[in-house]
């Protein structure tokens, strides 16, 4: 059987890892990007660089979203000259961003009765570490048997690859990681607070903590970074762990689930987001607190 043909559309900071995975792999990747200068960086690995969206859904299997947000996957699946104008029956569509779920659900309907094309949600947890070193957790929902099949596009990517129902339920996964994810961000930085205030050395609960109740890929991320006041090149931004919490809230509404923590989460974030710190690392969550880093309190 012929090795599948995948076009990849969004190179930002887990794209283009990911990328460079399935290039490794020995893919042929075709790549696009809303800013073109982002896709040629990837021409120097290998990579074939479609002129447009139009000429990439033309020439692959397989189509691969990683972008911002629910809006911009509208966008460049439905917008004019977007992916479903082109698309074809015999492809499928996988959607790794975080996406609103019920709008994903229509997304896959839209694309389906528009170009008969299967709609694959798999968002992914790891951060830029997991994309580069290929160890992604990714929760798909779809159709099982083409998940499957998929397996030798998703092995480059991910340590672990779980089906979670129909389209849909992979985002909804998403949402859940990510209740998790946000809350225990703004409870390290409480806590690193607290010990600093109580006279502890900070910078050594990471080492102090390792392995027990309270260890979690998050503190190891964020403390050191809280303990020294280190915000340069964040690996991740407040506005998508903010974008993430609001799409929690609102599937807890839908559901009738309460959401009380991840609420409160949410608007501590969003008014950290609204005092300039939108686009900085979480870990500036420390500068919440008054003498919270020892270090200059600005985002960069």
């Amino acid at each position: 059987m012929p090795r599948l043909r995948l076009g990849f559309v969004g190179i930002g900071l887990m794209g283009e890892p990911m990328v460079h995975r399935l290039l490794g792999a020995g893919f042929t990747v075709s790549v696009w990007n809303r800013t073109p200068a982002k896709a040629e960086a990837l021409a120097g690995a290998g990579a074939e660089v479609a002129a447009t969206l139009g000429e990439l859904v033309d020439n692959v299997d397989v189509v691969m979203l990683c972008l911002a947000n629910t809006a911009v996957v509208e966008t460049v699946v439905f917008g004019g000259n977007g992916v479903a104008s082109r698309a074809r029956g015999d492809q499928t569509l996988i959607d790794f961003s975080s996406s609103d779920p019920q709008a994903t659900r229509e997304f896959a309907r839209r694309l389906h009765e528009t170009c008969g094309t299967a709609w694959i949600d798999a968002p992914v947890s790891g951060g830029v570490a997991g994309a580069e070193a290929g160890s992604l957790a990714i929760m798909c929902g779809g159709d099982a048997p083409r998940i499957e099949a998929l397996a030798p596009v998703f092995a480059p990517l991910a340590a672990r690859v779980t089906r979670m129902g129909p389209v849909g339920s992979g985002q909804v996964t998403k949402v859940c990681n990510q209740m998790i994810v946000g809350c225990n961000a703004l409870v390290v930085a409480e806590m690193m607070a607290l010990a600093r205030a109580s006279g502890v050395d900070a910078e050594r609960l990471p080492e102090a903590l390792a392995g027990g109740f309270a260890d979690s890929t998050p503190f190891r991320i964020l403390a050191p970074r809280m303990a020294a006041g280190t915000f340069e090149a964040p690996a991740w931004h407040v506005r998508t762990l903010l974008k993430d919490l609001d799409m929690a809230v609102e599937q807890g509404r839908r559901c009738a689930s309460a959401t009380p923590m991840t609420g409160l989460a949410d608007q501590l974030l969003r008014q950290h987001a609204g005092q300039g710190f939108a686009d900085a690392d979480p870990a500036t969550l420390i500068l919440r607190y008054a003498g919270g880093s020892p270090a200059t309190e600005s985002a960069s």
